[in-house]
């Protein structure tokens, strides 16, 4: 065995049965064992986190399903590479001498651009290959919307704490150069917390301790010499990845949700993983004006002073204004009625179309418009008591007529109440 390939490497499984997690996929009724076990397998594309096994998958549908398999790195690859594979898989599925159709595994299939995912397309579609692809973004915002309905998506999950501990005893009694040392292990808790359900960070991690261990001495695995070894405490976090959207997705919740002690945890998240600072803050905007709104205007006034205050303060006092907008915006009563008032608008637009401005509400800068009737009849509120006179504002043909309603709140009762009154008024 050679000790210069990563243990990650040497311990890649070939089958099924050493395939360590994700039995919703692989188990005894998952769906891609049974693909596996048929031979037939239908286009899919992988998606989780690094360090899950998607390559691995791959690579044991590669030595298991017996059709031509190609394999592409969207790092590496371009339409032109992509277009010659795909020759070559045409000429594969007319052979008389191939029973199935080619296979072709693109590894990051997300770096693709518009263009080279275009370029599979016709060929998924006409079932000259099965398309395999593995990405850790999220398929829905990288991929094609064309060759997502032609791809199942399935679902990678981090390796669980009994994963992460199996594929430990596994390395240092099934390699061929650990299991020659002998291994102390007197706590795992820094080990699996720096693998972060990660399996290559975790064999990357038990390599190094190995090869910084002295021969002929024990390999002691504890928390401090884990530490010691990483000399650091990496945050698992990727502002471009998908822990990007888990992340902000978690904060915005709990401070919907009411809760300012997850909304600073949250933010201390994103600021430990280096998230751009703008971000957060135009986040907190839209959160101030969608989820709080009319029930504290003042909501919205505090998030835009959060946004300008960051741009002259900068980093890393720049925290300290987040988590005071964060906070405030937690403990703050909430109403999400602008936002569906505007969403209740604008169905009524799709439905019922580009309806007229009725003529009275038009102006009449020209004599022409006047006689044609633009703004006859058009009352103007200052001129009437309490600046309000009813008066229809809604073109004809619409709908519906309330897209605004209160939400359960102070601010917003109140507003309802003067609304009322104002009504009730001209009516008598």
């Amino acid at each position: 065995m050679n000790r210069n390939i990563p243990l990650a490497e040497r311990l890649r499984p070939s089958s099924l049965d050493d395939y360590i997690g994700q039995k919703h996929l692989v188990g005894p009724d998952g769906i891609i064992r049974k693909m596996i076990e048929s031979g037939r397998v239908n286009s899919f594309i992988l998606w989780g986190p690094p360090g899950v096994g998607k390559t691995t998958l791959a690579k044991i549908i590669a030595s298991q399903i017996e059709v031509p398999f190609y394999t592409l790195s969207a790092v590496t690859s371009g339409v032109k590479e992509v277009r010659e594979v795909l020759q070559r898989c045409e000429a594969d599925s007319k052979s008389i001498f191939i029973k199935g159709r080619p296979i072709l595994f693109i590894d990051e299939i997300h770096r693709f651009n518009k263009s080279q995912q275009d370029s599979l397309l016709g060929a998924v579609e006409k079932g000259t290959v099965t398309l395999v692809g593995a990405t850790t973004e999220n398929p829905s915002y990288e991929v094609i919307r064309p060759l997502l309905s032609r791809a199942q998506v399935y679902t990678l999950k981090s390796l669980e704490k009994e994963d992460l501990e199996e594929l430990l005893n596994r390395a240092i009694t099934k390699d061929d150069i650990l299991n020659k040392r002998e291994f102390e292990i007197r706590s795992d808790k820094a080990l699996l917390r720096h693998a972060g359900g990660d399996a290559r960070k975790l064999l990357n991690i038990i390599d190094l301790v190995e090869q910084s261990t002295p021969d002929g001495e024990p390999v002691v695995i504890d928390d401090e010499i884990v530490t010691s070894r990483l000399q650091e405490n990496p945050t698992a976090y990727d502002r471009n990845g998908e822990m990007h959207y888990d992340i902000i997705s978690a904060f915005i919740k709990s401070i919907r949700g009411s809760d300012p002690q997850a909304a600073v945890y949250w933010l201390a998240r994103m600021v430990a993983g280096g998230e751009d600072p703008a971000f957060i803050a135009r986040r907190l905007v839209i959160l101030a004006a969608e989820d709080i709104g009319l029930a504290n205007p003042n909501a919205l006034l505090l998030a835009n002073a959060t946004f300008d205050a960051l741009n002259k303060i900068g980093w890393p006092e720049g925290r300290i204004i987040l988590s005071e907008c964060a906070i405030y915006l937690a403990n703050s009563p909430k109403s999400n009625s602008a936002y569906m008032a505007i969403a209740s608008a604008l169905d009524e637009v799709k439905n019922s179309g580009d309806l007229p401005v009725p003529l009275h509400l038009r102006n009449a800068p020209t004599k022409l418009m006047a006689d044609l009737g633009y703004h006859q009849g058009y009352k103007y509120a200052h001129d009437y008591e309490g600046n309000y006179v009813k008066q229809k504002y809604l073109p004809d043909g619409t709908l519906n007529s309330v897209y605004w309603h209160a939400g359960n709140n102070a601010a917003e009762f109140k507003m309802q109440q003067r609304l009322d009154s104002l009504n009730k008024g001209d009516a008598e």
